[in-house]
């Protein structure tokens, strides 16, 4: 299971695998629910759920109890691209409790730790530059 950690105060987010003996202490949190930080390597901050996605890539939505999938009539939010003012379209999420069959997890810091997130081994990547760009550093 992946958790993809977001920042709050620097806006950068960090993707870290957890460990099979771990995941299991995630599963049956619901979306909204804190978590400690340590299960994927912060020791000492504390990790609140925001959502997640499961094998087949249906994102999870907070108000649909339970892990199952359903098809949902929705206006927005997770699982909903733009869409003009009024519209509702029914679309297959999941639920809102971790399980066996989510593989990503999405959280946000919630409370810091001790040690800052360079030294726990969190540093940010530069972006990529886009093709478009690499073509004009090259002229």
């Amino acid at each position: 299971m992946k958790v993809v950690i977001a920042d709050p105060k620097t806006g950068n987010c960090f993707q870290k695998e957890v460990e099979k003996t771990k995941e299991a202490q995630l599963v049956g949190k619901k979306v909204g629910e804190a978590f400690e930080g340590g299960i994927a390597g912060l020791p000492g901050y504390t990790l609140e759920i925001t959502g997640g996605s499961d094998k087949d890539g249906f994102p999870m939505r907070p108000e649909i109890t339970g892990s199952r999938r359903v098809s949902a009539f929705i206006s927005s939010g997770a699982g909903m691209r733009r869409v003009r003012k009024g519209l509702r379209r029914r679309r297959t999420v999941v639920g809102n409790t971790v399980a066996a069959s989510i593989v990503q997890v999405n959280a946000k810091i919630k409370e810091y730790g001790q040690k800052p997130l360079e030294e726990l081994g969190f540093v940010a990547k530069p972006k990529e530059k886009k093709a478009e760009e690499k073509k004009e550093e090259k002229k």
